[in-house]
């Protein structure tokens, strides 16, 4: 999944000299991807990794997605949230990393105003909805393991439905808000991006105006959407935690230990590299490393989701191997 909101302190410094500028120079009609260009000796390896890595990422979360739609033994909250997660990794790696290759593979790579729009929302989109889905998922694996007699009435079809629509609404409202809000800045004769795709943070580096507002909205906004779902999954494992140490039976702890450690995985991943890449300061890290760390989570978080769920999950691994053996008996037919 990024996806969280821009923190990196921008000062306002530029706002008086943005107002010397004439009305011709307020924007721009493309920008210039700079990606890894100081290093061309690079490029050609890593745009056949990066392919690669697309590739079996849309493969993997496409499975997920097929298995738990043509097996009605997963039509239960746990997996339809982790088929939500699927579509989500496979929509937000769409949005990335397709502009990446191209960056890789070309001298002077542009993507127009509209362009950068488009990819920025998308990725604050998918990146914001992911922030509350794990989030619910969260929820729901303390629900199952904490209340299981009283499970099925607390994540009905009805909440399930609420808490998938409120992540999907929540990600849509931080992606207008904050896209329409970095692109309403003039950018004058600033064309370069010093990154492989249009992010927040290096996108608002080129405005040539004060974006002091703009900065207390992102730390607070940051602040909520990234906070409030990791208390929530902080609180719901600890109380797992503390159940699953009371459980008699060896067999059942170590069940829901394997349950709920690829969804802990998935979380520290996604958590960990995210906030690496936008809660850093500013000046501590090269523009090369800060392009490095949004690899961390742009490519390799959606990737390693497929692989963690069908690896730790007894019942994922089932259903693929069940439609597997059915297709099998159909080409053999």
């Amino acid at each position: 999944m990024t996806p969280l909101l821009y923190l990196a302190p921008l000062r306002a410094a530029r706002g008086s000299s943005a107002a010397t500028r004439g009305q011709n120079d307020s924007s721009v009609a493309e920008f210039i991807l700079l990606g890894f260009s100081a290093f061309p000796e690079l490029q050609g390896q890593m745009f056949g990794a990066f392919l690669v890595i697309y590739l079996v990422t849309l493969m993997g979360n496409a499975t997920i997605v097929a298995v738990i739609l043509l097996d009605q033994s997963l039509h239960i909250p746990m997996y339809l949230f982790l088929q939500n997660l699927s579509v989500v990794e496979m929509s937000f790696s769409a949005a990335i990393t397709p502009e990446m290759l191209v960056v890789l593979t070309s001298e002077k790579a542009t993507i127009s105003f509209g362009g950068c729009f488009a990819q920025m929302y998308f990725i604050l989109l998918f990146g914001g909805t992911e922030c509350f889905l794990l989030g619910a998922m969260a929820y729901d694996r303390f629900a199952a393991i904490c209340h299981p007699l009283s499970y099925p009435m607390i994540m009905n079809k009805r909440v399930f439905v609420k808490l998938v629509m409120f992540s999907w609404v929540s990600g849509i409202m931080v992606a207008t808000v904050q896209t329409t809000w970095v692109f309403s800045f003039p950018y004058c004769d600033h064309k370069e991006i010093n990154h492989l795709f249009c992010e927040t943070p290096p996108v608002l580096e080129l405005a040539c105006a004060d974006t002091f507002l703009f900065e207390v909205y992102a730390f607070t906004g940051t602040i909520l959407i990234v906070m409030v779902p990791f208390l929530l999954i902080l609180l719901s494992y600890t109380r797992i935690l503390f159940s699953i140490l009371r459980m008699p039976s060896t067999t059942g702890r170590q069940k829901a230990f394997s349950t709920c450690a690829s969804h802990l995985t998935s979380v520290t991943l996604f958590y960990g590299t995210a906030s690496i890449t936008y809660l850093q300061p500013k000046s501590r890290y090269s523009p090369d490393t800060k392009k490095l760390m949004s690899l961390a989570y742009t490519l390799l978080t959606p990737l390693l989701n497929p692989l963690i769920y069908s690896l730790r999950n007894k019942e994922m691994k089932r259903a693929v191997l069940k439609l597997w053996q059915r297709k099998v008996a159909l080409h053999r037919g």
